[in-house]
């Protein structure tokens, strides 16, 4: 998961694409990048870490230019600690191309063999981001060998893209000399739009919020499938270039990474939270006397909305009863059950009066592994409550995710092969409510006439690619396994999404 943003203007765009990637921050902490381009020429700058830290003003002076991509970082694919895989990523053939890319390639092992075995080019990373780059390099040269490059070529080139690459992915690239080229997977797992301002400029984002708080007028999202190229005289242009494109999302936006206040694929984020809990309070209202409950109580952040909606469909009043320390990093990838520990204790602190004495349901957006879940209803208690139940948003998450989360294996996924009550019973609380598959599927497409579905994986095991395989699950926990023998470090355990706790 990661965000990304292009622009074209005929004003400097350093700032805007600065601007842009803190709107953007809440999708990636590790690395953050930018390149502008001026006349024929590339300048970049990238680092470890978050965009405030990357970009200093001495590292903004030397990004002249008038075009330029901007992305920050959370690996899903690749070495979570090589400043050398952050992108955005160059190649200098044909054209000069750079590109930044949200999502996770199902087939890049595949591909990087078999562009250097067929394409002749060397991958120096294990980022799939440098395989994408590559395979589009290649198809562009092919496309338009021979040719001046017209947006013609550059769809043919992508059209060939399509069909070589799996997976997930939204994509910003910029051509030397030619423009701004964006395109998304056939499926639009992951999610980008694109906006105008009044002066003319386009940007293109992973979200709408990255627009609106630059200025921006959203127009619309890209379409599954479709590719999408603003010339150097800020003309655009459109194609479809997928054989049977499909609008499938991914649910977990909309549950948790998505900010609320982004409209994604016409749904509204916020919209979205609050009929999760609508439905979710029917499932508590079928679990359990609203009677038994006093107050309910949010897990801060994402998870607010739903738990005001729930507290209003029950009847029931709605307490804010931690506060958040907003300065101390997630948990959510913390090497050590005791580091995690720690880490929740430091960032979520109990108000005693809204716990004391009564029956509290917790609403947290998800549950993951379930230690700090279990960790909040232990925190729960101390602070006096007399019973705690413990509601989540989202589905029990079962299954790891490919297309572009980092999610646990199997063996770390709390609801992997186990009960409810199993799950209850290692939480600690006196009551567990998950939302129902199914229910939250249909009242996230009641936002949205004539959606296909949702990417929802990690809830139902259905990976609607058709292309994973066991052998993939299989590589993803060697590759977490090795990361896990790297020493802890500060800009992984920083991932502080904006809803702010740890899933689970």
């Amino acid at each position: 998961m990661c965000g990304i943003v292009g622009v074209i203007s005929r004003s400097p765009v350093n700032q805007l694409i600065y601007d842009a990637l803190l709107l953007l921050q809440h999708r990636g902490q590790d690395a953050a990048g930018i390149v502008t381009m001026q006349g024929n020429k590339c300048f970049m700058h990238k680092a470890r870490g978050m965009v405030k830290d990357v970009f200093r003003t001495r590292n903004m002076r030397a990004l002249p230019g008038t075009i330029g991509l901007g992305q920050v970082r959370y690996p899903t694919a690749g070495n979570a600690y090589s400043e050398e895989e952050a992108q955005p990523f160059y190649v200098n053939a044909p054209f000069g191309l750079v590109l930044v890319h949200n999502g996770n390639l199902t087939n890049a092992q595949a591909l990087k063999q078999e562009l250097f075995d067929v394409d002749r080019r060397h991958i120096n990373t294990e980022s799939d981001t440098e395989v994408l780059l590559n395979v589009l390099a290649h198809e562009l040269e092919l496309a338009a060998r021979d040719l001046p490059l017209s947006e013609e070529e550059i769809f043919k080139a992508v059209r060939a893209v399509q069909k070589r690459i799996k997976g997930s992915y939204a994509v910003i690239a910029l051509i030397a000399g030619h423009g701004l080229l964006a395109f998304r997977d056939p499926f639009g797992i992951r999610p980008l739009c694109f906006g105008q301002a009044a002066s003319g400029e386009y940007m293109l984002a992973s979200e709408s919020v990255a627009l609106e708080g630059t200025g921006h007028q959203l127009i619309r999202d890209v379409a599954p499938g479709e590719a999408v190229f603003i010339d150097m005289s800020g003309k655009l242009h459109s194609q479809q270039c997928a054989d049977n494109p499909q609008l499938y999302p991914c649910m977990f936006e909309f549950v948790y990474l998505a900010r609320p206040d982004s409209v994604m694929d016409g749904i509204s984020v916020y919209q979205a939270r609050l009929n999760l809990g609508e439905t979710l309070a029917q499932r508590v209202i079928s679990t359990m006397p609203p009677t038994d409950i006093d107050v309910v109580i949010p897990i801060p952040e994402s998870s607010r909305p739903s738990a005001m909606q729930l507290a209003h469909r029950i009847g029931k009043p709605y307490r804010e009863g931690f506060v958040k320390n907003r300065y101390v990093g997630r948990t959510f990838i913390m090497p050590g059950q005791g580091a995690r520990k720690k880490s929740v204790r430091q960032k979520l602190n109990a108000i005693g009066m809204e716990f004391k004495n009564r029956n509290v349901l917790l609403v947290d957006d998800s549950i993951v592994r379930g230690t700090t879940s279990k960790e909040i209803v232990q925190m729960a208690r101390e602070a006096g409550a007399r019973k705690v139940y413990l509601a989540s948003a989202a589905p029990p998450v079962r299954f790891p995710n490919v297309y572009g989360i980092d999610m646990p294996t199997n063996e770390e996924l709390i609801a992997h092969n186990r009960s409810i009550e199993e799950i209850r019973q290692f939480i600690g609380a006196d009551a567990l409510i998950y939302q129902d598959v199914d229910a939250m599927k249909r009242v996230v497409a009641a936002l949205r006439p004539g959606i296909h579905g949702f990417e929802a994986s990690c809830f139902d095991g259905i990976y609607i690619t058709g292309d994973v395989t066991a052998a993939d699950f299989a590589t993803m926990e060697a590759q977490r396994l090795t990361q896990g023998e790297e020493d802890e470090d500060p800009a992984r355990s920083r991932l502080a999404l904006q809803s702010g706790t740890e899933q689970g």
